[in-house]
């Protein structure tokens, strides 16, 4: 069992129906997938992999050698529960940039730049696939025709670790917000989704980006689409990259079902997911980011 791969282009020719189902049936059914031919290119994606492994060569790794997870994992005989074996910084628009690295700055705001477009892209059929209207989603994650949403991209890698049995590279969790991609290493795995109660490798392959759904579109698909529980294990050889990009909605967004969703299901209304307000969402989910999600969802209700 693979996770689906899917060709983006084939969205502009005569294979559009078949490709829109297949991305209807990987949102419904794993909550991830892997594009190809994305429109982002190569030598766009060949620069990022280089000033991130330069970057972290340069700037992070003689820091991650003293960290407290190495300390913890040399003092200790026991599971690490509680750290996850990563190294990451968050790029935003308005935070301060790693500046050592010649070309890193240039490279991930051009790289930043293409990813958003592609993250609408993502969503406009999403909204087909789920009847609404043209643009919904991403009205919905910028709380109208602004551009009001929050879009950070995580650079993380994950080192050798000499006890991968002893603690994860990430724990398992679901992501907080709307659509994520990552660009993850073409060589190194370890990146699992949870998938019929069994974890499912996430394939490495050359300069694909991983969409996943997160908690705001399973609360604006009403359900149909689920975020999908993922880990990343520690590896044993190589360092990993992993770079993932977060169109979530800004803190004071109202997230709540699509009432034509709410309708079509012609559930009750207090059997749909509530309405809240993201920044109360995230309170919450920075508290419980590594237990089940449903108590999130009830947490906020009663705010």
């Amino acid at each position: 069992m693979a996770i689906p791969v899917v060709d983006f282009s084939k969205l502009n020719g005569e294979d559009r129906a078949k490709t829109m189902a297949q991305i209807a049936n990987a949102c419904q059914e794993w909550g991830f997938f892997q594009l190809v031919n994305h429109g982002i290119p190569v030598e766009l994606l060949e620069r990022v992999k280089k000033v991130s492994s330069e970057f972290y060569k340069g700037e992070r790794e003689e820091n991650f050698n003293k960290s407290k997870e190495v300390d913890l994992l040399d003092e200790s005989s026991e599971k690490l529960e509680n750290v996850d074996w990563e190294d990451v910084i968050t790029l935003l628009d308005d935070n301060e940039w790693p500046s050592k690295t010649p070309g890193f700055q240039e490279t991930m705001k051009e790289y930043r730049f293409e990813l958003k477009k592609l993250a609408e892209k993502v969503m406009q059929v999403m909204d087909e696939n789920l009847g609404l209207p043209k643009g919904y989603i991403r009205k919905a994650l910028n709380d109208g025709d602004g551009d009001n949403a929050f879009f950070g991209t995580k650079v993380s890698h994950y080192p050798p670790c000499p006890h991968p049995e002893r603690v994860k590279g990430l724990r398992a969790h679901t992501d907080a917000g709307g659509v994520i991609l990552l660009f993850q290493d073409d060589k190194v795995g370890g990146l699992q989704v949870l998938k019929d109660g069994e974890w499912i490798d996430v394939q490495p392959l050359p300069n694909t980006i991983v969409i996943n759904t997160g908690d705001q579109i399973e609360v604006l698909s009403n359900g149909r689409y689920k975020s999908a529980w993922h880990r990343v294990l520690s590896p044993v050889h190589g360092i990993r990259r992993s770079i993932a990009s977060f169109y979530n909605p800004s803190l004071k967004t109202t997230i709540a079902p699509a009432p034509q969703l709410v309708e079509k299901t012609n559930q009750q209304v207090e059997q749909t997911y509530p309405k809240f307000v993201f920044g109360d969402y995230m309170s919450v989910y920075v508290q419980q980011k590594f237990l089940p999600k449903e108590p999130r969802f009830q947490a906020v209700r009663a705010v």
